[in-house]
């Protein structure tokens, strides 16, 4: 919204300012860090009152949990995706595509997520949402996440998935991409969701993902620094630096309040909708393969889940003492 304040540059220089996203970005933070930190409070109070058990602690896991995380209200990612909102819509080029759809994503399995809770919460049991009717929602919005991306970028690059450590080699994934980027964002959104188990454990690593896409997605949206390093040049992406500021700084106002002991826990409301928003980032600047590296901690939580199951199932015992 602040960004159209450039267009009184002729009347006022000073507004060419917000014309730099790096300046942007820096405001988008700050300003979902204080939203966050100063809305926070109201915001677990509420939550404490209306849910009163708070969220279900499973009983197969260690006794401390039973003992220190009993009563602890969850939906607390409602007050991540909040800050973010608002600070993307007053800091972000709200005439940048690629912002609106990573954004609307981001609610939508944010909403998934809510539901979810809602569930654990009023049945007081961990079984929510039922697990094919939520996965074929994520799939759906997913889809349409990458079939945007797919649409709105320039051929072929638009279709491209890039190769890590080399230089200007991409691969064009043709139709291939719709399906391939849906299922990057489901998976990295029910990734960070399975690693959302101890208090700050997911929110960390969300950052240190947001903050290297935040980065990568500012070189990539600069055709001086990405010919400059020799990655490819995607128009517009560099503007979803200011989404990755917005949800550093709302994560760390969060962290406050989940830092053991944790006050609140964000939940499917939140983990779902920053899981979603890094894959559909990462589609949007075609580093797909990137957040398996960056988020290599999300990729081995899904990975100990697989085999945890899989194990079960076949043989009838569990890999690990606990898992997720």
């Amino acid at each position: 919204m602040l960004y159209w304040l450039t267009e009184l540059t002729p009347e006022f220089a000073a507004l060419n300012i917000f014309r730099y996203i790096t300046f942007r970005t820096g405001g988008a933070l700050i300003t979902a860090l204080l939203f966050v930190f100063l809305f926070g409070p109201r915001v677990i109070r509420s939550l404490r009152v209306r849910q009163g058990k708070g969220q279900p602690i499973r009983k197969d896991g260690p006794e401390r949990h039973l003992l220190q995380k009993q009563g602890t209200p969850t939906m607390g990612g409602l007050m991540i995706l909040s800050g973010l909102t608002v600070s993307v819509l007053l800091w972000g080029n709200l005439r940048n595509p690629y912002v609106w759809v990573v954004l609307l994503l981001t609610l939508v399995y944010g909403a998934v997520g809510l539901y979810d809770d809602y569930l654990k919460v009023s049945k007081q049991s961990a079984e929510g949402f039922r697990g094919h009717i939520k996965i074929i929602i994520e799939s759906l919005a997913a889809v349409i996440a990458a079939s945007v991306i797919a649409y709105v970028g320039e051929p072929p690059l638009a279709t491209s998935l890039a190769i890590p450590f080399f230089k200007n080699v991409q691969i064009d994934l043709g139709w291939f991409f719709i399906p391939f980027g849906a299922f990057i964002i489901v998976g990295a959104g029910n990734a960070v969701n399975l690693t959302d188990g101890l208090d700050g454990l997911a929110i960390v690593p969300v950052m240190i993902a947001a903050a290297s896409f935040g980065l990568i997605s500012y070189l990539a949206g600069n055709l001086v620094f990405a010919d400059y390093l020799q990655i490819h040049y995607v128009a517009g992406t560099g503007e979803l630096a200011v989404l990755c500021g917005a949800v550093i700084g709302a994560s760390l106002g969060f962290l406050w309040f989940n830092a053991p002991p944790a006050s609140i826990f964000m939940g499917d409301t939140g983990s779902l909708a920053l899981g979603g928003m890094l894959g559909a980032g990462a589609g949007a600047i075609k580093h797909e393969l990137v957040l398996a590296i960056i988020g290599g901690l999300f990729v081995l939580e899904a990975i100990s889940v697989i085999v945890q199951v899989a194990s079960f199932k076949t043989t009838g015992r569990r890999v690990f003492r606990m898992a997720p």
